[in-house]
């Protein structure tokens, strides 16, 4: 891969964004390579957890200015599926059965983002500045607005989306956008606490209860939907790791999951 990093230490990978030089705007091949990326590690069973980083002072700018040259001539047809990749991209990182962590080391503009909202929980640093700067080139987050709604609230979202107003890391966490504000210092520290807490836990656990979230939230609270939530504790509860996870507390000990394999 061209324009991102892939490293694992123990259980935890790490997905790096590298184009420092274009505070790690993203193209089509970026938004390839980063499908890809994720695809391969959702299926890995030595992988627990993710965690989304980015090289240089900038987290990501969005738009990368020499693709959006091009973009500029596509037709109606080929801006379908360039967007279309890019939803694709958002997708499966929302989607991505793994947990995710977003470490956000510097600034976040405009489709940038997404990749934050898309990710489970989102640590940043307190010197990040966010943007959605979309209007401002005439132009609408319309591919993140799924995530990004969802991570800050719609009341919130009215306002940065219509002005593109820059705000602050204290802001992002006052409105839900991110979960921790840290100093620069201490960013490594509290992602590999979170991720260590991810990988404590059992997989199977950690994979149903983020589609656990995603299924329930915001839906109204039909018969349907507590008869999901009933056959879903039963499942779990009959499931090996359940049983295990029981009588590990039970008996006091560490459960299987935690052992050397």
């Amino acid at each position: 891969m061209n324009h991102i990093q892939l490293t694992t230490t123990g259980s935890v990978a790490t997905v790096t964004l590298n184009r420092p030089e274009v505070r790690n705007a993203f193209n089509d091949e970026v938004i390839a390579e980063m499908t890809t990326a994720f695809n391969q590690l959702a299926v890995r069973d030595d992988v627990r957890c993710i965690v989304l980083a980015a090289n240089g002072t900038a987290f990501c700018a969005g738009a990368d200015l020499n693709w959006m040259k091009r973009m500029a001539s596509y037709t109606h047809a080929e801006n379908l599926l360039d967007a279309g990749a890019l939803a694709e991209m958002l997708r499966v990182i929302y989607a991505c059965p793994k947990p995710t962590i977003a470490r956000v080391q510097g600034d976040v503009y405009a489709g940038g983002t997404g990749l934050v909202a898309a990710c489970d929980i989102a640590v940043s640093v307190d010197t990040a500045g966010y943007c959605l700067s979309e209007v401002k080139l005439g132009l609408i987050p319309a591919t993140i607005s799924p995530y990004v709604i969802r991570a800050m609230g719609a009341r919130a979202a009215h306002r940065y989306f219509l002005t593109a107003e820059r705000f602050d890391a204290a802001e992002a966490l006052r409105i839900g956008f991110v979960h921790e504000v840290v100093k620069t210092g201490e960013l490594d520290g509290k992602v590999a606490e979170l991720a260590q807490t991810l990988v404590n836990a059992g997989p199977a656990a950690v994979r149903l209860c983020k589609k656990l979230v995603q299924d329930v939230a915001d839906q109204p609270v039909t018969p349907a939907l507590v008869q999901m939530t009933v056959d879903a504790i039963a499942d779990i509860r009959v499931s090996p790791e359940g049983r295990e996870g029981v009588q590990s507390f039970l008996q006091k000990r560490k459960p299987d999951w935690l052992l050397p394999s």
